[in-house]
């Protein structure tokens, strides 16, 4: 079987998306823009959200379970966005077009989905469900997360849009399966 990648689907939304990555990414010529927003992105890899498992299994028994939810999630996440990106073999946006230039490297060869997003915004959706008192911390920065990994060149928006879908999926199906 073919990955739809090499059916020119993703060409046509590639095109589609890239004058929306180009005017993103123009930002990274400037190193402050682009080192805030690689210093989002690598701690979106999971040092901020390892530091908030942790608090919340330190602060009581109940964050406990909130805490290994989130490890459950984002071990399911990693899986399904493993395999969807050795499945659908969409190339980086740094890659596909001339125009736009890598901020900080990539994790791995494709870009859909973002895992980062997925990640993002599943942990939040889990973490605000228990302590709403985060959101205001854990909305702008996984609005951040997202938007870096269009500023940097390694994602297109389809693919940010489709992690933040996935992740809020995983999410809420933790939530049925393991009811609160």
């Amino acid at each position: 079987m073919d990955p739809i990648g090499s059916s020119g689907i993703w060409r046509r939304i590639d095109l589609f998306e890239q004058a929306i990555c180009v005017q993103a990414n123009r930002g990274c010529r400037h190193s402050t823009y682009r080192n805030f927003f690689s210093t989002v992105s690598r701690l979106g890899d999971g040092p901020l959200w390892y530091l908030l498992m942790l608090a919340l299994a330190a602060s009581s028994p109940a964050n406990a379970t909130v805490a290994a939810r989130m490890a459950v999630v984002g071990l399911a996440g990693l899986g399904i966005y493993k395999l969807l990106k050795r499945r659908l073999v969409r190339e980086r946006p740094y890659i596909s077009h001339a125009r736009i230039s890598l901020g900080t490297a990539p994790l791995d060869r494709y870009s859909f989905p973002s895992g980062h997003t997925l990640h993002a915004v599943a942990f939040t959706q889990i973490a605000m469900a228990h302590v709403p008192e985060l959101a205001v911390v854990l909305v702008p920065f996984t609005l951040l997360v997202a938007a870096s990994r269009v500023v940097l060149g390694l994602h297109y928006p389809t693919d940010v849009a489709a992690g933040a879908v996935i992740g809020s999926l995983l999410a809420s199906a933790s939530f049925a399966v393991f009811p609160a």
